[in-house]
């Protein structure tokens, strides 16, 4: 004997009209999700491209979007020399501080006394403003591009350092006393327990960042000036900004602002490609 299936008003199995609605939703919110931003930036640039017009502002106080994408791509030779440095440096403070941030935060989880030591003073470091310990950096610092590294570095390292060491306090308690149970080293449970546990949350601070150390080096790049560097994009707005060349100033800004975006689309992809089997937050939800 088998049991019917459920069935509508009309007839209709319930569960494959459930289905059905689900399937529509989730197709509708895939094509918004590239749509509707993309929808907003064209509505943007012709109100900017309106503003500009009806009011004739002139281009050295606006430019209009045509004369900012013309600065953009007859500019490319030197603003993209400039984003490969502002791009090297990111990355480079990126890596240390996550190389930095995960090792001390698991040195914190398993000593104590250590964390009790230690992290007051990464908390003093995170809340000082950079811009304020930058000049000092290149006052005792000689490289400028080191100097430029060390403030970046600063910006990026605590979020790294506070998620993971939240992340590896957060493990279940029951799994924690099952390990304790069957009799489980130290290194073993960090490893097969607490790191796995904790995966999520350096992947959220690493997200964040990712883009403070993109402001990180472009805040670095002003102080730096232009001893020694000077080729960053930072370099590059505050020359256009001197000699009023407001359109590559703009279009300086849009390559930062694309840098930004790329970062965060990577880590958020890396973040979903290593939780997507297994964590709530990448698996895909029913509505």
């Amino acid at each position: 004997m088998t049991d019917a299936p459920l069935t509508g008003p009309m007839g209709k199995p319930v569960v494959d009209a459930e289905e059905a609605r689900r399937a529509r939703k989730r197709k509708i919110e895939a094509t918004a999700r590239y749509l509707l931003p993309v929808a907003v930036m064209i509505l943007m640039i012709w109100l900017w491209d309106r503003i500009v017009v009806w009011n004739e502002i002139p281009h050295f106080i606006l430019p209009g979007p045509d004369r900012v994408w013309g600065s953009l791509t007859g500019d490319w030779p030197i603003l993209w020399d400039a984003a490969l440095l502002t791009g090297r440096i990111t990355l480079m403070a990126l890596v240390i501080a996550v190389v930095g941030g995960a090792g001390l935060a698991i040195l914190f989880n398993q000593s104590k006394m250590v964390e009790l030591s230690l992290y007051p003073y990464a908390v003093i470091l995170q809340v000082t403003p950079v811009v304020a310990i930058a000049p000092l950096i290149f006052i005792y610092v000689e490289s400028k591009t080191v100097g430029m590294l060390l403030c970046a570095w600063i910006v990026a390292f605590f979020p790294v350092l506070s998620s993971t060491t939240l992340g590896l306090n957060s493990v279940d308690h029951n799994l924690r006393d099952l390990f304790r149970i069957y009799g489980a080293s130290r290194w073993q449970k960090l490893w097969m327990l607490q790191l796995p546990s904790a995966l999520p949350y350096f992947l959220g601070g690493l997200k964040i960042a990712g883009g403070l150390s993109l402001i990180g080096a472009v805040v670095a790049e002003l102080v730096a000036g232009t001893g020694g560097v000077g080729t960053g994009l930072a370099f590059r707005i505050q020359e256009a900004g001197y000699r009023l060349n407001i359109a590559r100033m703009f279009a300086a800004l849009a390559i930062v602002a694309a840098m930004g975006v790329f970062i965060f689309a990577a880590l958020s992809l890396l973040s979903h490609m290593l939780l997507r089997k297994w964590h709530e937050s990448a698996l895909k939800r029913e509505g």
